[in-house]
């Protein structure tokens, strides 16, 4: 029991150093597009990580399946750190951007090796109060997080924001890695590793052809973003359980819900500090407490989930999360008027928050509960390939609209944040049909690519 505690206590202190970064850099990224002429590319600054993150993803998974959670962990705190290092003394905006892709594959591996770390370090009882831990690690760095990044924006400058998180992230490896080192891996056939691992670079190449199409509102680039839509999705597909597109009952609509709510959430995140800085004339620390909100608000649907789990049922946590991220997309959307206060948008947000905070530790608790421990690394893998698929396919179709219409105004904004409703719209509709499926005793997730040999064409 005391060698859990200090574990949860070491991996809640990496993820709250994550956590900063990522609410730090989305208050941040506004002045940092501006000090580096860089506002064309401010949505693949996101969504270009979130791509990378996929093939970070795949490998953990079956690398823990095949060796245990420790060195995946190690290797992207490593990349990760790396990555911010790169972005933090980027010179121009692609280099920037070069290492946020880094950053990306550091962190996909974090996410999934954690995952697993929960499933094989701690009994299924307490699989639910840890994952809510981790996203409470959300608490202080959202209520921080904005304001200390303004404040390294305006007095010390933003390439700060990516390197003071590098100093931090070496005492907390050495929190978690004496604690997760003996942790054994599973047992994953060859096969099974080549073909995510195929795929997931397939998928991790279409998601950038989206943003290179983006940038370019040619008929060339709108071939290229197209084409790019096509590869992300199919490949990115054999990635998920079957049945994952079309919301099959049980574990697909799990994983899809996941996904849907991730892009709805990240997408409108990710444009509110921008809209409140360049239309509304906020100050990056006061329109970074809109991510404060949202951050704050996620952390209390978390705590919520986790102690009143006996009181709401499952489905009904992800129905009412996901109404409750679709209500904060339209506030969003109402922002982009000037005559809409922007209380309304931190109302709003706080809705969107809350309504993560009930689906995020949901589905990544079912997802375990019907994974064999041999296979929460690939089941786990799946959840969060969903998540970061549909994230940066919205984040490239919604920054390419933002950039081919960013002369018109707040119209710009309502077609980014349009975007984010489609899937909110969505994962309120799948909710509905996460139950009915497959058994908490079903075998672990197939993934698309490994039936009947699909994988090796």
């Amino acid at each position: 029991m005391e060698n859990r505690r200090a574990l949860t206590v070491g991996m809640v202190t990496l993820v709250t150093l994550v956590a900063f970064e990522a609410v730090a850099v989305t208050a941040a990224m506004p002045a940092v597009a501006r000090a580096l002429d860089g506002l064309a590319l401010y949505g693949f600054a996101f969504g270009g990580a979130l791509a990378t993150s996929l093939v970070g993803m795949v490998l953990a998974g079956a690398w823990c399946d095949r060796a245990g959670p420790a060195r995946p962990t190690a290797a992207g705190v490593v990349l990760f750190c790396a990555g911010l290092l790169v972005a933090g003394l980027a010179p121009h905006m692609w280099v920037l951007v070069a290492g946020r892709l880094l950053q990306g594959f550091g962190g996909g591996l974090v996410n999934v090796a954690l995952f697993v770390v929960i499933g094989r370090a701690y009994p299924e009882s307490e699989h639910a109060r840890v994952l809510s831990a981790l996203s409470a690690a959300w608490v202080l760095p959202a209520i921080l997080g904005p304001a200390v990044a303004g404040a390294i924006v305006q007095y010390i400058g933003w390439r700060w924001v990516f390197l003071l998180v590098v100093v931090a992230a070496v005492p907390s490896m050495a929190l978690v890695w004496p604690r997760v080192r003996g942790l054994a891996g599973g047992s994953t056939s060859d096969i099974s590793y080549s073909v995510r691992i195929y795929w997931s670079l397939g998928a991790a190449f279409g998601a950038l052809l989206l943003y290179v199409g983006g940038q370019n509102a040619s008929p060339a680039g709108v071939a290229v973003l197209a084409v790019g839509l096509v590869v992300a999705l199919f490949c990115g597909a054999r990635l998920l359980p079957p049945g994952a597109f079309a919301a099959a009952r049980g574990l697909p609509a799990i994983v899809l819900l996941r996904g849907l709510a991730g892009a709805a959430f990240v997408q409108t995140d990710v444009f509110i500090p921008l809209l409140l800085t360049r239309e509304r004339g906020l100050s990056p620390a006061l329109a970074g407490l809109t991510v404060t909100v949202g951050a704050l608000f996620w952390s209390a649907g978390s705590w919520v989930q986790a102690r009143q789990a006996q009181r709401l049922s499952d489905a009904t946590r992800l129905r009412l999360g996901s109404a409750g991220i679709a209500l904060g997309v339209l506030s969003a959307m109402a922002l982009a008027f000037s005559s809409v206060p922007v209380a309304v948008v931190v109302a709003g947000w706080c809705l969107g928050g809350f309504g993560m905070g009930l689906v995020s530790p949901a589905a990544a608790a079912l997802v375990l509960r019907y994974s064999a421990p041999s296979d929460q690394g690939a089941n786990s893998a799946a959840l969060s390939v969903a998540d970061a698929l549909l994230t940066t396919t919205a984040l490239a179709v919604g920054g390419s609209l933002f950039a081919a219409l960013v002369d018109a105004g707040p119209v710009a904004y309502v077609a980014a944040f349009a975007v984010a409703l489609v899937p909110a719209v969505a994962a309120v509709a799948v909710a509905g049909r996460t139950f009915g499926g497959s058994e908490p005793s079903a075998p672990p997730i197939p993934l698309a690519g490994e039936r009947a040999g699909a994988g090796r064409g």
